[in-house]
């Protein structure tokens, strides 16, 4: 075989390796080369900083420390992937041994439809996901418009009067109309505790993939210079949109998620996170506790798997046991929140909000 033949045989097999399975991973199993404990990842990369890398972490966790082996099963196409290469990776995922398959992302609906009935003997965990109807998968949801509230109220609290929500998704996305209807929730309440009116872009534009564009950054970077003070981005890799943008107008952001402000704590204040690596463990735990199963878990500030993370925000006007206090109100269901999922667009709700609405 000529040399160039076999650097190009080698190039193709390293490709499809990392698309597929994540092989490069010196952390995941050893031995016969079955892995017990399989992720399928959402749309973009492993090492995210946000929806894949903290859940890929609650199954390194689990695993490592109940002597189990795991690895991650990366879609073909990235950012592009369709249902096909969702179907692939998670029938690698179980020619591979798994006998249970963690996917985060509400796109891997269709393909859990295709792959779930097929295998009854292997459990799904459907991370960000909802009970499906099968005995094999548990749909893990979680309360976001209680972050969002959260994060919301400390925003105006701090002092900002002129906000900005771009969600992903295109208003159709259940956890992100959640987040963002949640965060309104909380500006007006916070409003009507201080007794003002604050201003809000809500806008869904150029967030349908939930990745970071021109286009979005155009938009947001027309807000700030418009006078808008802080932007919260709910949507994956739109958050790097959101801190060009504010970076370039001294503005602020609020993260989604997980705490996004390592390495950005000059641009975010804060963000509405969930608990998302303690709540695979929890799925987790279960299932080797009791076996397989169905149905749903939600998780809330009752399971202290949503809130903002008080150590490394950036608020100065608010304090952490002003936080707590709240925090326990909305533990105990002392504050209302609506928690509608199709909520798109909250013109006319608020009381004390002024929404500017900018649909698709």
């Amino acid at each position: 075989m000529n040399k160039k033949l076999m650097v190009l045989m080698l190039s193709l097999a390293m490709v499809f390796c990392f698309a597929f399975t994540g092989c490069g991973q010196k952390d995941a199993a050893e031995g016969d080369g079955t892995y017990e404990i399989a992720m399928v990842t959402d749309v973009g990369q492993l090492m995210d900083g946000s929806f894949n890398q903290y859940t890929f972490e609650g199954v390194k966790q689990y695993a490592e420390e109940n002597g189990l082996t795991y690895q991650y099963y990366q879609p073909a196409n990235g950012a592009e992937a369709t249902d096909d290469d969702r179907i692939d990776a998670m029938n690698a995922a179980i020619e591979g041994g798994a006998k249970v398959i963690v996917t985060p992302g509400f796109l891997q609906e269709t393909a859990l439809n295709a792959v779930v009935p097929e295998n009854p003997d292997v459990q799904f965990v459907f991370i960000d996901g909802w009970d499906m109807g099968y005995d094999n998968l548990v749909g893990v949801s979680y309360q976001e418009e209680q972050a969002g509230y959260l994060a919301g109220y400390a925003t105006v609290m701090e002092g900002f009067t002129k906000l900005g929500f771009s969600g992903g998704g295109g208003g159709s996305n259940p956890a992100c109309c959640r987040y963002g209807y949640g965060f309104a929730q909380g500006v007006n309440d916070a409003a009507g505790e201080k007794g003002i009116k604050v201003d809000l872009n809500y806008s869904w534009l150029h967030g349908s993939t939930f990745t970071g564009n021109d286009d979005l950054k155009t938009m947001l970077s027309g807000w700030f210079n418009d006078g808008m003070e802080a932007c919260f981005m709910c949507g994956g890799t739109m958050f790097d949109s959101g801190v060009a943008a504010a970076s370039e107008a001294n503005g602020k952001i609020i993260g989604v998620d997980v705490d996004q402000s390592t390495g950005y704590e000059d641009i975010v204040i804060t963000s509405a996170t969930k608990g998302l690596t303690a709540s695979v463990k929890t799925a987790l735990t279960k299932f080797y506790a009791d076996g397989t199963y169905g149905g749903s878990l939600v998780l809330g500030a009752a399971d202290d798997a949503v809130g903002i993370p008080t150590d490394t925000w950036s608020l100065q006007n608010w304090t952490v046991d002003d936080y707590n206090a709240l925090f326990e109100e909305v533990k105990a269901g002392k504050v209302k929140i609506d928690n509608a999922s199709d909520v798109s667009d909250p013109t006319g709700k608020l009381a004390n909000v002024n929404v500017n609405f900018i649909g698709e």
